[in-house]
């Protein structure tokens, strides 16, 4: 796996530019959000695990993944371990928690405690900030 550090110096940033495109960078450098219901992970049924776009770390999985509504992907729990942190994010207004990659510290989006049970959360993450393997591969 490889690790890039985000925004330490210009080199490591042109690194990550060429690497993704304008929106995931937007969203996972800059803390953007992508409009609901256009991610191409919204209604994604395939099973496998959703990873970092940046650093390729496991974040969650498709057996938590449940449709919200809310025009993002949606999980009731990230995947064991420490692969998600959460921050306090007083943008916009609002106080809210919001989720990075413990690795990279990429911006990945929010969690909420409106989820389902068992764990009552709802993570809700930007398509443009996963990767997905299918677990066929």
């Amino acid at each position: 796996m490889t690790t890039i550090k985000l925004a330490m110096d210009d080199s490591d940033n042109n690194e990550l530019r060429a690497k993704l495109d304008d929106e995931q960078f937007q969203v996972t450098q800059n803390k953007g959000t992508e409009r609901a219901f256009t991610g191409k992970y919204v209604d994604h049924k395939a099973q496998g695990i959703y990873r970092c776009v940046c650093c390729d770390t496991e974040l969650f999985s498709s057996e938590q993944k449940f449709d919200s509504g809310s025009g993002w992907p949606s999980f009731w729990l990230p995947l064991a371990g420490d692969t998600v942190q959460t921050k306090i994010d007083t943008s916009h207004g609002m106080t809210r928690s919001e989720v990075v990659c413990k690795n990279c510290d990429a911006h990945l989006g929010h969690v909420f405690e409106d989820g389902p049970q068992p764990t009552g959360l709802r993570y809700c993450i930007n398509s443009a900030s996963l990767d997905f393997r299918d677990s066929q591969e």
